[in-house]
């Protein structure tokens, strides 16, 4: 084994990969549903409708941006919550594997090439949701300091 980019990973491989906290929840990586299956369960709420801008599955205009994102960049950041999404589409019942797949699975439909995430492409799906919940912690710490400040001044 050279490369961690050449690994097919078991989901409880990963698990220890990516630390405790997705050792404890190893379910996360798995999960039997297909994109089609999710999208149609969950997505085609919004998907269908384009409700708060959400990208209609087949508009190729509105996926290309969000496309040339990068597949862990764009999962990542619809698993935690990105724009008007709610983390996980509002689902808390979907694995990261099946949530991955629907993304795939609407990327496919609408001028994309991306595969079902694989053992590796989940590992970086898993460090962009890290780096975007991060930034949004940060974020909100930084307006929660100003609000503060605020206040003061306006007593």
């Amino acid at each position: 084994m050279t490369s961690l980019s050449r690994l097919r990973l078991p989901a409880f491989a990963l698990a220890l990969l990516l630390g405790p906290a997705a050792h404890a929840q190893p379910a996360l990586l798995q999960g039997k549903q297909s994109g089609e299956q999710v999208y149609k369960a969950v997505c085609v709420a919004c998907h269908e409708t384009g409700v708060a801008h959400a990208p209609k599955l087949g508009d190729r205009a509105a996926w290309a941006p969000l496309i040339a994102e990068g597949q862990h960049v764009l999962t990542g950041h619809a698993w935690v919550g990105v724009r008007a999404m709610p983390a996980r589409g509002g689902s808390t019942d979907l694995t990261l594997a099946e949530f991955a797949r629907a993304v795939a699975h609407m990327a496919r439909g609408s001028g994309g090439n991306w595969a079902d995430p694989d053992a590796k492409l989940l590992l970086q799906i898993v460090k962009e949701a890290d780096k975007r919940l991060v930034k949004s912690i940060k974020e909100q710490q930084a307006m929660q300091r100003e609000l503060h400040q605020l206040a003061k001044t306006a007593r």
